[in-house]
């Protein structure tokens, strides 16, 4: 596995990503696009695109904050500081969803100019799990698979949440939810799978009892190896079937 950064053009200006490749490329390797949590872009999200492009993928993790200049935040104390705290709230809630949508049309062109072949994974933690299940709606002609873990967001009442755009999906679609997480209580999970079902989706919904929000980030504080490598046997089965 090799790692670069790349600078991307958007609409709005340069977005900075990590491109990861596969050592040993088969001339069939897919891209994936991995949407951030709340923390950006750091060393923990760098060693889950490593795992994704050692299992042949390529992989682009793009900072979807760029548009603020630089910033660091660490998982295991920023929400212990309230300014921190407001100013990664802010952050997000100033990157909205149809924001994000569009820069992905950026995303999956480099993707495809770094050699990745074919239909395109998406996959996303936290706020990142709705972003990717956008991208299968907004992209369903590149979007053959999307896969959302701990997702918030997933059923609002806006008009662009995900449950509401079931039908514009054409590829796969996984989810997994955390055994207890406000952002998504078995209500929505309710909800979201039956606007899945009733829209002809493929879809699989799995529930990770005993896991807390953020469980599958290596350097979240509630990460769980268990259940991480649980959510790992998933997503590089469910990429390696609909997408090699």
């Amino acid at each position: 596995m090799s790692k670069r950064d790349i600078d991307i053009a958007t609409d709005d200006g340069t977005a900075k990503a990590g491109l990861f490749t596969p050592d040993h490329g088969t001339g069939t390797n897919p891209g994936v696009v991995l949407y951030m949590d709340i923390f950006g872009p750091r060393p923990g999200l760098d060693r889950m695109g490593e795992r994704l492009a050692d299992n042949g993928f390529v992989v682009l993790v793009p900072d979807l904050f760029y548009r603020f200049g630089p910033y660091s935040f660490d998982p295991g104390t920023a929400f212990d500081d309230p300014d921190t705290a407001a100013r990664m709230k802010g952050m997000m809630k100033d990157t909205p969803v149809d924001v994000v949508e569009k820069d992905t049309k950026a995303y999956l062109q480099a993707l495809a100019d770094n050699g990745a072949n074919g239909k395109v994974g998406a996959v996303g933690y936290c706020m990142g799990g709705q972003h990717a299940l956008t991208a299968a709606a907004a992209y369903p002609e590149r979007v053959g698979a999307a896969a959302s873990f701990h997702g918030g967001g997933l059923v609002t009442d806006a008009g662009t949440s995900p449950h509401k755009r079931a039908g514009e999906m054409k590829g796969a679609i996984y989810i997994g939810t955390a055994g207890e997480d406000k952002s998504c209580p078995p209500e929505h999970s309710a909800t979201l799978a039956k606007s899945l079902r009733e829209a002809g989706v493929n879809y699989m919904l799995e529930n990770y009892v005993g896991m807390a929000h953020g469980w599958a980030v290596p350097d979240h504080g509630v990460y769980d190896e268990a259940g991480a490598e649980r959510h790992w046997r998933r997503l590089v089965s469910f990429f390696d079937e609909v997408l090699k």
